[in-house]
Parts: structure tokens; sequence; C-alpha cells
């Protein structure tokens, strides 16, 4: 199981510059730069998360389940990106890989969390939070 959290700090500049270019008397040409104090620093953090719970063992079963009950060709490429839409599944094809799972890892998937599954990864951390939820609740 693995996890990545990062903050990244953007600093906004203390100073803004703006050059004035102007004649003063005997002088040519004069170029002056103004340094204006516009207050403290703003920071700004961009946070991201990325999670990476489920074993690939568990990545590979859905893999497997998925090109089953979806009749794909095995030169189909699946990954763990792969997300349901782009195999032509529509929702009745992702009740039926829910059910499957729920037979094969024996657990059960609420209906509300198996409408917002869209990918392979998202149906394997399902699942590993799922058994890890029941061998919790057994112990």
């Amino acid at each position: 199981m693995a996890s990545v959290s990062a903050t990244c700090p953007r600093f906004q500049p203390l100073f803004s510059h703006s050059n004035k270019t102007g004649r003063a008397p005997g002088l040519k040409l004069v170029s002056v730069g103004w340094a204006k104090f516009t207050g403290f620093p703003s920071l700004k953090a961009s946070r991201f998360r990325v999670s990476c719970s489920a074993k690939p063992e568990t990545v590979e079963k859905v893999i497997e389940i998925v090109r089953k009950q979806l009749a794909l060709k095995p030169e189909t490429v699946l990954t763990s990106e792969t997300e349901f839409v782009e195999l032509g599944a529509d929702s009745l094809d992702t009740v039926e890989i829910v059910m499957t799972l729920e037979e094969e890892f024996d657990i059960n998937v609420e209906e509300e969390s198996s409408q917002n599954i869209t990918s392979v990864q998202e149906v394997a951390d399902l699942i590993e939070k799922l058994v890890q939820q029941k061998a919790q609740g057994e112990s």
C-alpha cells in the first residue's frame, strides 16, 4: 500500500516594478525603476494526493473479471487507468461487474459506492477498502 501527499508553495512577489522614462534638464534620457511596497508576500499552496492502495493482484483480478464480463478480445489492453466507458460498458454492465466482484471477493458493495465507479483502479481500491473493513470487523 502506497500513499503520496505533497504541498507545493507558490510565492507572489513582494514588490512590483515599473519603469518610467522621462527627460530632465541637461540630460538626454533618464530611466527610473520604481519599487512599490505592495504588502506581505502571499503564500498559496497547491495540494495533491495520490493514493494507490490496491494490491497489484487485486488490480489483475479486477481486469480479469472486467475482460470476462464485457467479453473483450484478448488483444484489448486493460490497465488500472482503463475506464469502463472506454470499453463500451453501460450502467448495466457496471452492475454485473460489481456483482461478480462481490462474489469473487466475498464483499458487499453499497449501491451508492457502485454508482461512483468508473475505472479499474477505483474498483480495485474499493475492493481493498471493503476487504480490509471486513477483516477488521471479524477481528
